[in-house]
């Protein structure tokens, strides 16, 4: 009988179009058994095409492409009906209030009155920017009453300019509002502990000062050291009820995922575990990737997948947030789009491998040994 069978299999495959048709029946098998099983979830994708119009100028870094490259990435992720596409909404000024300063805010309107002009030496606001920030200051707040009041089990909010490097009263480092930052206060105000992890290749100085005080926010940011904004040094924990709620982890140059893997075990961790969070908001920079033109760390896209993949084991499904942030390289932000949106679902992608062996062994120690002293 055995003998029977595979010789009858042999003469049926014997037509190599067969075997074509076989592995495309495979393939459309597997489709079916990923969609039921593993996108059981939905995830809720934030964008508004008006973001496009923020244009600071043909050289500069944070240009409209980067979007177009993260709605890309949307479409790499593979996870159809899965990802709910929603329009972000313009955030109320009552709102922006709880965080930035009424004449920081008053400056901005004047500078977008005028059709727009420069902030600062990174910073420049052209004829759309104004409206194209207080659309990506208004997705998070949008995202959590979604999220609260629907079935989603995670939230990306794909919209520029990103915001965090903007402090309560400056708008600086290509950000004009801190889109993080005021959806955190917004959580706060209703009576939540919120959980913020930035690994964007640059410090968060303006989401660590907005919360630098605050005993129901912990703040953590990955960060490439030394580079702008200069922020971001280990000692920097928090002063007053805020003391122990800020944690920086600072990386040399061409760092890998396997050192950030080991500082999020080894000393974050357990002190998530102590804070107990309520909600997490992943400031998502893709600029660590190591093709990033503006940094030199050393992940990839699949470092993105396994970091997120245990950040996000903070707070239970329906209450995460991811907030773009930079990332510079358009195939890297595709990509990590991909892969952190395929995470969020609870089936992560790995377009690229993760990274290891590299320079941050040295980092992770010492900065476990000060968190060790000063606990």
């Amino acid at each position: 009988m055995f003998c029977s069978v595979v010789s009858s299999l042999l003469e049926y495959f014997s037509d190599p179009m067969r075997i074509v048709y076989f592995m495309h029946y495979v393939e459309l098998v597997a489709r079916g058994v990923i969609e039921q099983y593993c996108f059981d979830v939905s995830i809720l994708f934030l964008t508004n095409d008006l973001c496009f119009g923020h244009r600071p100028g043909k050289q500069h870094p944070e240009r409209p492409e980067r979007l177009s490259a993260v709605q890309e990435g949307a479409v790499l992720s593979d996870l159809g009906s899965s990802l709910v596409h929603v329009e972000a909404e313009r955030i109320e000024r009552k709102e922006i209030l709880q965080v930035h300063d009424a004449g920081f805010i008053e400056e901005l309107e004047r500078v977008d009155a005028q059709g727009g002009g420069r902030i600062d030496p990174d910073t420049k606001m052209s004829e759309h920017s104004w409206e194209a920030a207080q659309i990506s200051a208004g997705a998070g707040i949008q995202a959590v009453r979604e999220l609260t009041e629907g079935s989603y089990n995670a939230s990306f909010c794909a919209v520029r300019p990103p915001g965090h490097h903007a402090t309560s009263n400056q708008s600086m480092g290509f950000c004009f509002l801190n889109n993080v930052a005021i959806a955190a206060k917004h959580l706060v105000d209703a009576g939540q502990r919120v959980l913020i992890v930035d690994y964007d290749a640059h410090h968060g100085n303006g989401t660590q000062e907005i919360f630098y005080e605050e005993p129901n926010v912990f703040f953590v940011s990955f960060h490439e050291w030394p580079l702008y904004p200069g922020t971001g040094k280990v000692e920097e924990a928090g002063v007053g009820q805020g003391l122990g709620t800020t944690i920086n982890i600072p990386f040399p140059s061409r760092t890998t995922g396997d050192h950030y893997r080991k500082a999020w075990e080894q000393i974050i961790q357990p002190k998530i575990a102590l804070f107990d969070p309520s909600w997490l908001i992943i400031s998502a920079g893709f600029d660590s990737h190591r093709n990033d033109p503006v940094a030199s760390l050393g992940l990839t896209s699949g470092d993105y997948a396994v970091l997120t993949s245990e950040i996000i084991k903070a707070v239970p499904p329906g209450r995460r947030l991811v907030f773009l942030e930079g990332g510079y390289d358009l195939e890297a932000l595709r990509l990590s789009t991909a892969a952190v949106l395929r995470t969020l679902a609870g089936d992560p992608l790995h377009p690229e491998k993760p990274t290891q062996n590299g320079p941050g062994k040295e980092a992770v120690e010492s900065i476990a040994k000060f968190h060790a002293r000063n606990s």
